[in-house]
């Protein structure tokens, strides 16, 4: 019965979930930005993950006896903390990888366990005392990787994938902490989770004189006696760094250490502050716009040349495709385990969907992206389309983006097919084969003689396309079809609603009208129309048993949007961890949405129209469905946060250019590395321990402003006024780790009374006695 997963969804229903508390995030960045030398494991290795079965009594935990969790008699709060700290220290294996927010690996083997907090890190602590509170731990690809013949020497893809190398080996990555306190900054250590205390330990590298280097980077300027003028805390004196991957500030003062690190890749731009005549303190400097809602602010002395070095240095690295030089993606040569371009294979996915088959089948046509240079080398098509009327097709719909399959249901053959907008123009245009095309793709699904034409544009968008040659399906031409508009907004009013959201985020928030603030932005707003189209898109192909096409206008943006959480609410398998990864390789990667113009990789153009966060929305929209249903995913924040953090690094190759064939062209699976090699290498730092597996169950988020809110734990979490607070899906890590303890314990004493009560009985050469094992649930 323990390990019903229905009594386990009971069990969890009263108890606090990761959903339903927020992390904070510190205001200034606690960890390295980047991967340091792994300690060994204490122990050997780790240990195994609790079972099904064992998640199933979770709910019984909290009737642990008094012993497991209170301190010994005698034992003030302070002392309790440090023993629960080393207990958890013996028992607990190192965290590998990214920094989580709660502190760094040292130089000399130590490892602090960390919260998920990228790119930036802030290190703090006073000989013997606590840390302060909250302290955790262009347009095209072809210049991605110029000059790397010189300067690079990537891994290969065959060493990329060895499994010799040991664990100490591999570094833990990149990410940031931040400083969180309450309302006042103070230094009481019952502000923050006594995990950090650790940091009074281990403050190696606040200690170093220079910034731990990654495999592939080098210093390239550094000035002394900068102020870096923090937002929360004031003017730090210190020195500051550049390497060809990161920005670090070191303070001078080593009471208390101050570190500051952040990934070049993250700058949006750099301004030049206050002129060399310019009066009053710290009003010359520079001032570093950052893409992850941040802004950085260095003062320099007007006296010396510092400024100018420092400027001309971050002009060139953070931005290395404006200046003919490589993203540092390619310099790194760190080795993991596992090979993450190896994640996804289209052909395996394909055949998992049970394609192909009677009514569908695998096309190379595009095998060498001359049908369209923005799809995949392997399309699903109607089996009874041949690839010469496919080339008809892709005349007819924008940038030759033809309906390709998405998703088939297992059990009504229901599909999701993706698109381009179709060509009809003013005149209003119409294609036989793209009308014949259609028609197979609703012959195909024998349950439903009708299909759903979504498109995700506000109808007056789509009106208005038909100018440029674009627009919509007539239902009149496509019989059997229905023309459903989603109202989602383009990039432009995205990119703006970001912008404004930033203003009363960072960096300090107004209490008083933080709600209408909030509702101005209309962030939450978009966040509700994205999901409620997808859920509209999944309930026609679970509920309706009907086949849907999806589109926008090119079919790279709000498309992949709906496609790749409509597919999640569908399919158990995406919301694992390694199926995620295969859903943003497909959906995403491999169909051509335009990360390299999205983010700006690299390009100091920050004023480009093409930027925009439609990745970003995509992410919020599924760590919104996380807090409706904490026990369906197998990833927790930290893995969202991570993915996020990457997605501007500019460290991994994952995210770089904007289709496949650019990342063909560039060899980015031989001379990168997978964001996906780092992740899979600490799967346990991105698994949820609610987890539980109902693949087969279909997910109905409510997509109301009433069930929405605010990713406190990455727009805010720069925010020091945000209380600090350990996350809860460590303290479940721990809870279902000694009840696994206490219930193996249990089993042990079961079998002896029986081996007892049985050898009892032979002794006395009477037959055994039925002896009822003890039914004791932990």
């Amino acid at each position: 019965m323990r390990g019903d997963p229905h009594q386990l969804r009971l069990s969890l229903a009263g108890m606090s979930t990761p959903s339903t508390q927020h992390t904070a995030h510190p205001a200034h960045p606690a960890h390295p930005a980047h991967p340091l030398p792994r300690p060994s494991r204490p122990g050997g290795t780790r240990p195994p993950p609790p079972s099904a079965a064992a998640l199933g009594a979770l709910g019984d935990a909290r009737s642990l006896p008094p012993s497991s969790t209170s301190p010994p008699p005698g034992c003030g709060r302070r002392e309790a903390g440090g023993l629960r700290q080393r207990e958890r220290r013996r028992s607990v294996p190192p965290r590998l990888g990214p920094p989580s927010p709660r502190g760094t690996p040292g130089r000399h083997g130590r490892f602090l366990r960390r919260r998920a907090l990228p790119l930036i890190r802030l290190t703090a602590a006073r000989s013997g005392a606590a840390p302060p509170p909250g302290m955790e731990e262009s347009s095209s690809c072809e210049s991605l990787g110029a000059g790397r013949a010189v300067a690079a020497r990537p891994p290969s893809g065959d060493s990329l994938s060895s499994a010799s190398t040991s664990q100490s080996d591999h570094s833990a990555h990149t990410k940031s902490a931040s400083l969180v306190s309450s309302d006042s900054v103070s230094t009481s250590a019952d502000n923050f989770s006594p995990d950090l205390r650790v940091l009074r330990e281990t403050n190696k590298l606040a200690e170093m004189e220079e910034p731990p280097l990654l495999p592939g980077e080098t210093i390239k300027d550094m000035a002394k006696d900068v102020t870096y003028i923090c937002p929360f805390t004031g003017a730090i004196r210190g020195t500051l760094t550049v390497t060809n991957y990161r920005l670090y500030f070191k303070s001078m003062e080593r009471d208390p250490p101050f570190v500051l690190d952040a990934s070049l890749g993250v700058i949006n731009r750099v301004e030049k502050i206050g002129g060399a005549s310019s009066r009053g303190e710290n009003s010359y400097g520079l001032e570093i716009v950052c893409k992850d809602i941040r802004n950085l602010r260095f003062a320099h002395k007007p006296e010396g040349r510092t400024r100018r070095s420092i400027f001309e240095n971050l002009m060139k690295y953070a931005f290395p495709v404006s200046n003919n030089l490589p993203l540092f993606a390619f310099e790194y040569k760190e080795v993991f385990p596992e090979n993450g371009w190896k994640v996804y294979d289209p052909i395996w996915e394909y055949r998992r969907q049970g394609i192909p088959n009677e009514s569908w089948r695998l096309s190379k046509i595009n095998e060498r992206y001359e049908l369209c240079d923005t799809y995949p080398a392997i399309l699903a098509v109607p089996v009874n389309i041949p690839d010469e009327e496919l080339k008809r097709v892709a005349s007819f719909r924008s940038r030759g983006r033809i309906p390709v399959l998405s998703w088939i249901h297992p059990e009504s053959q229901a599909t999701i097919t993706r698109c381009s907008q179709p060509m009809v123009g003013v005149s209003g245009k119409r294609s036989k084969e793209d009308e014949k095309y259609l028609q197979a793709i609703m012959d195909s699904n024998a349950q439903s003689h009708k299909i759903f034409i979504f498109d995700a544009r506000p109808s007056v968008n789509a009106v208005a396309n038909k100018a440029k040659g674009g627009g919509y399906e007539s239902e009149d031409a496509y019989q059997n079809a229905e023309l459903v508009f989603l109202d989602i907004h383009n990039i432009h009013v995205m990119r703006e609603s970001l912008r404004k959201l930033k203003e009363i985020v960072y960096p300090n928030i107004e209490e008083t009208h933080w709600l209408s603030n909030l509702e101005s932005t209309h962030w939450l707003e978009h966040i509700k129309l994205i999901l409620a189209g997808a859920l509209r898109i999944a309930d026609k192909v679970e509920s309706g048993k009907t086949s849907v096409v999806v589109h926008c206008s090119d079919g790279w943006d709000r498309t992949a949007q709906l496609t790749s959480l409509s597919l999640l609410m569908l399919d158990g398998y995406y919301r694992t961890i390694r199926g995620f990864e295969v859903l943003v390789e497909k959906e995403w990667l491999s169909f051509g949405h335009r990360f390299q113009l999205r983010v700006g990789h690299g390009d100091k153009n920050h004023a480009d129209a093409d930027r925009s966060p439609v990745f970003l929305q995509f992410i919020d929209c599924v760590w919104q469905m996380t807090r409706q249903f904490p026990t369906a995913f197998e990833f927790n924040e930290y893995f969202l946060i991570t993915i996020l953090d990457h997605l501007y690094s500019c460290l991994f190759g994952t995210f770089l250019c904007s289709s496949e064939q650019q990342r063909v062209k560039e060899s980015l699976p031989k001379k990168t590395v997978s964001l996906w090699s780092y992740i899979n290498s600490q799967l346990e730092d991105f698994t949820n321990p609610l987890y539980v597996s109902y693949s087969n169950h279909v997910l109905y988020p409510v997509a109301s402003m009433r069930h929405l809110e605010l990713w406190v734990g990455y727009y805010i979490r720069w925010n020091p006024r945000m209380k600090p607070q350990e996350p809860v899906h460590n303290r479940y890590k721990e809870l279902l780790a000694k009840r696994a303890e206490l219930q193996k314990k249990v089993e042990e004493l079961q079998r002896e009374i029986t081996n007892r009560s049985t050898s009892s009985s032979e002794r006395a050469g009477s037959p055994a006695q039925c002896v009822t094992p003890v039914q004791t649930v932990v």
